[in-house]
């Protein structure tokens, strides 16, 4: 079954790109995060295909997608569901809200108030909604990617770090290249973005299939030197003096599923030192808070995780016997 696994989840990155063009870094982290059961954050500027890149996945993995746009009248009820007194049973019924799908869309989540961001918090971590004292499960699998612009745009504000732990990565597109901006110009001409995607994207896996290829990828070999590497990796950010706080022990784990995820994706059935590095370079910026001193130097969280990853020695390989 792993070739099958492993041909589909190609497939799927296919798909993607077909409409996300000249990302496949993206594409291939999101995948990954996909696997290894996490959540995603994107976190760039208007226009880039950050909706697109998340609507695109929903349909390549057959799953029932919803979506939420972020604005500063959204309730958490309006993202959980409430209940409705029906005239007829006399009985409060449930209206589920559009969490409850495989697939939530979150978009520009920092453009809603803090108590509505909150309202994610429980179904991320607990993959369940609590609305009147009565807890519901969220249908499995279960996929929340969410969309922010910079810090310092119009309208926006910050994420808690409570709910930024939350998401296994968070990364940035960036504007596209001269020949992939070209490619895109000439595709708009075809047609309408809706109507292309859903004529070009195909649903490769579902739902199952999703949920049998995370327990292959739960079984990926890892040896005691690497999950040394993790975790010597997850200190470092606790003792620099450019990181006021480190990655929490929830980030240990990120790194060591998304660090599984990768090695499948690169078809071998063990993780390498270098698995490690790409995971950790995509868990660790967000999770982390920065010092005074780092502010002074113009130092960026994705230059002192860079760095600490680069200090890091790395233990040699070692296969599954």
């Amino acid at each position: 079954m792993k070739e099958k696994y492993y041909s589909d989840c190609i497939k799927v990155l296919d798909e993607v790109g077909k409409v996300v063009i000249g990302k496949d870094d993206c594409i291939r982290s999101v995948m990954a995060a996909v696997l290894a059961e996490g959540h995603i954050l994107i976190d760039d500027v208007p226009g880039v295909g950050k909706t697109s890149l998340a609507t695109a996945f929903a349909k390549a993995m057959g799953l029932e997608n919803k979506r939420t746009q972020f604005t500063s009248d959204v309730m958490p009820a309006d993202i959980t569901g409430f209940n409705m007194y029906d005239n007829k049973s006399q009985e409060f019924i449930y209206q589920p809200g559009p969490v409850m799908c495989n697939f939530f869309l979150a978009d520009e989540i920092n453009r809603t108030s803090p108590k509505t961001q909150s309202a994610l918090l429980e179904v991320m971590e607990e993959k369940s909604v609590t609305v009147d004292g009565v807890t519901r499960k969220v249908p499995e699998p279960f996929i929340v990617i969410a969309t922010q612009n910079p810090e310092g745009s119009i309208g926006t504000q910050l994420l808690p770090e409570s709910q930024l732990d939350r998401f296994m990565i968070c990364i940035s597109m960036g504007y596209p290249s001269l020949e992939d901006e070209i490619k895109i110009a000439k595709n708009c001409e075809k047609d309408y973005e809706n109507v292309r995607m859903s004529e070009s994207v195909a649903s490769v896996i579902d739902g199952e299939e999703l949920l049998n290829i995370r327990k292959y990828v739960k079984d990926i070999f890892i040896a005691d030197e690497v999950y040394d590497y993790i975790c010597r990796l997850i200190r470092a950010t606790r003792g620099s003096d450019y990181i006021r706080l480190g990655v929490s022990p929830r980030g240990t784990i990120a790194l060591t599923k998304l660090s599984k995820a990768f090695a499948f994706l690169d078809d071998r059935d063990y993780v390498t030192p270098k698995d490690v590095k790409e995971a950790f370079e995509k868990i660790a910026p967000h999770r982390i808070v920065m010092s005074g001193r780092a502010s002074g130097e113009r130092i960026s969280s994705q230059m002192a995780i860079k760095k600490i990853s680069n200090g890091i020695k790395a233990p040699g390989i070692k296969k599954k016997k």
